[in-house]
């Protein structure tokens, strides 16, 4: 969690919440050592996509990419049918990998209930869904 926490923190990404209830972070390694962070919260079939992050000397080499699909594909293990995410700077890359803008105002009350929603992320954050 360490680990998790500072480079979230390094990045300007929320930290306030992550060992609450309802969470899954995960660390993703090479043979080098730790490429990067991602994880999931909720529970049903929409659920968050939270913090993914490449550290930064690793950034650059479609690692990223790589990290959410795996991300995607263990949501669609959990029933997961559709991911949302807020984001300040990466909303170009999600819309790359199929996430599409949407008004927060549609936010299933699942999603707009959490704290991410209500306090961790400005409002001026892009709100983007993607159908798995």
């Amino acid at each position: 969690m360490d680990g998790l926490r500072d480079a979230l923190a390094a990045s300007g990404l929320p930290v306030a919440d992550l060992v609450d209830s309802g969470r899954a972070f995960f660390r993703f390694d090479d043979d080098a050592g730790p490429v990067g962070y991602g994880g999931l919260e909720g529970q049903g079939t929409d659920r968050l996509l939270r913090s993914l992050l490449v550290v930064a000397d690793r950034r650059g080499d479609g690692l990223g990419r790589v990290m959410l699909g795996l991300l995607e594909a263990r949501a669609c293990e959990l029933g997961v049918v559709r991911l949302h995410l807020l984001t300040n700077t990466a909303a170009p890359f999600f819309a790359a990998s199929g996430y599409a803008a949407a008004d927060r105002a549609t936010a299933p009350a699942s999603i707009a209930s959490s704290r991410e929603f209500i306090a961790l992320c400005p409002v001026s954050a892009a709100y983007l869904v993607k159908a798995l």
